[in-house]
């Protein structure tokens, strides 16, 4: 590349699982001059915010761990949070990434410099950093979403959000009501429930919820991972089982009956779960499987055959300093939770900071004319020397760590041989976006999205243009297109040799 005149060749925004796995991809790749940036005070991204009762991770553990770093010691098949955010501290430890880590740093804003081709990116307390290329790794589990319901700050009791848990909160013998029945709420519901007065849970669409696979590791399944192969094999059946109850059953759905017999599964659980007929069918979901992210729970159904637990399925009208009314009745609390999500595909969260490229032109904007799309959700025409890890149309619903490698091994097509012409700009040009987007929307008719029923789901998954951007296709047509696209659907340019600009520090020969 042409002389650095800038303060890092790249940086990466976010140090969770998509921030680590890239900055490992780079380390291996021989890019050492690379910054991770987080708003937070340690590693982990999701499993760092989320630290609620029974938090866990909703796909076996032999998956959800990056395929060049697997442990043998997960706990169960289903691993807490807890060991999820060792798993990340381990990472950055093994790979020695914690000096390049700025944590307690949030970037609110991120402009393309046209003339130098490098990223000025600006932090909250309104320092600047400059780099060459920019990594969006911030996911999309982080940002907490607040219910709009009037009266939101007069509730005088204590409010927490299970993504930001407060844990010097005491639950035992309160009264307590929890919005939302979204995956965090399945977890939550059956950890707390035996503790408090009163549970009301306040739910505006049921959910899918399917028996989990869950236990302590056996002791044979340790014995055959610590052979030859066996550790292979077991995140092999375990990848298969990942493969075929989501990306396989919700991309394919009208080719494969996975949903339907899922669905059939999850009928017969709620069956043996729930013994009220009332709370049975108000907690029976009226559209297919798979139009919004289903869970998987041995215990939350059962939950609601205690006696201190209520089902309230009428519309919140507004919050009171006491509680909260739904249509004539007014429930009051001392604690309220919200499990109502995160911002996913929403305005301040793809990417979470203003980014401006070619032109001053924002993303923001960009998406909001042209819909949600990237280029095998990595790039998007306008925006030279940016990649996302999480961008529209990457992920397929696998493991998210697939993902992570799969995206990675795309950038890192592009960084080498940027770095073998002396490229100092990297940009997707507008045909091939035009031509991947047009492929995404043509192959989507067989996805289980678009069944009518879905309209009754109030999913996330769509955006608010009504477009679903997850990919549609496997994971391994998704691994073989990273190594394969044309690199000709990018433009390579490099700029003439030249004299640092001013306000731009060649801080490269000082490391």
């Amino acid at each position: 590349m042409t002389s650095t005149v800038v303060d890092h060749e790249i940086i990466i925004v976010g140090a969770g699982f998509s921030g680590i796995g890239t900055a490992i991809a780079l380390r291996k790749a021989g890019f050492e001059d690379f910054l991770l940036v987080d708003d937070a005070d340690g590693v982990g991204g999701t499993w760092h915010w989320n630290t609620y009762p029974g938090i866990a991770v909703d796909i076996p553990s032999f998956s959800y761990q990056y395929s060049f770093e697997q442990q043998r010691d997960w706990s169960r098949v289903y691993a807490p949070g807890r060991e999820l955010k060792a798993y990340a501290e381990h990472c950055v430890a093994k790979y020695g990434l914690r000096p390049r880590i700025r944590f307690n740093t949030t970037i609110a804003s991120a402009d393309f410099d046209d003339t130098v081709h490098v990223w000025r990116l600006r932090t909250a307390d309104g320092h600047e950093l400059t780099a060459r290329f920019v990594i969006g790794a911030t996911g999309v589990l982080t940002r907490p979403k607040l219910p709009e319901i009037p009266g939101a700050d007069s509730f005088t009791g204590a409010v927490v959000h299970t993504a930001r848990w407060d844990h010097e909160l005491d639950l035992r013998g309160k009264r307590v009501g929890i919005i939302g029945t979204g995956a965090s709420a399945v977890q939550i519901i059956p950890e707390i429930a035996p503790e408090v007065a009163e549970l009301v849970v306040f739910q505006r669409t049921p959910i899918w919820c399917l028996p989990r696979p869950d236990a302590p590791v056996p002791g044979a399944v340790r014995r055959v991972m610590s052979l030859p192969g066996g550790q292979r094999l077991t995140r092999w059946l375990s990848q298969a089982f990942v493969e075929l109850t989501f990306p396989l059953a919700a991309h394919y759905y009208g080719v494969l009956p996975v949903a339907k017999l899922g669905e059939r599964t999850g009928r017969a659980h709620l069956r043996d779960q729930v013994r009220d007929p009332a709370t049975r069918a108000a907690l029976t979901p009226d559209y297919a499987l798979g139009c919004k992210r289903p869970s998987f729970s041995n215990d939350y159904l059962k939950t609601f055959n205690r006696a201190n637990v209520t089902l309230e399925t009428d519309p919140i009208t507004e919050l009171t300093p006491a509680g909260l009314r739904t249509g004539a009745t007014h429930h009051e609390f001392d604690v309220l939770i919200m499990a109502t999500g995160f911002k996913v595909m929403e305005s301040g969260n793809m990417p979470t900071f203003d980014l401006r490229g070619t032109g001053g032109g924002r993303l923001e904007d960009w998406w909001n004319t042209h819909r949600l799309q990237a280029y095998e959700g990595v790039s998007v025409p306008g925006f030279p020397n940016f990649f996302s890890i999480i961008g529209p149309y990457g992920y397929n619903g696998s493991s998210y760590f697939a993902l992570i490698e799969i995206q990675t091994r795309h950038i890192l097509r592009l960084l080498r041989r940027a770095r073998r012409h002396a490229s100092t700009r990297v940009e997707v040009t507008a045909d091939a976006n035009d031509r991947y987007f047009r492929e995404m929307l043509a192959r989507r008719g067989g996805q289980v999205f678009w069944q009518d029923s879905c309209a009754l789901s109030n999913s996330y998954y769509f955006d608010q243009h009504g477009d679903v951007p997850l990919r549609p296709m496997s994971t391994p047509e998704a691994a073989w297109r990273a190594g394969h696209f044309d690199m000709n659907d990018y433009r390579f340019e490099s700029l003439a040799p030249r004299t640092a600009p001013a306000g731009v520090a060649d801080r490269s020969r000082a490391r």
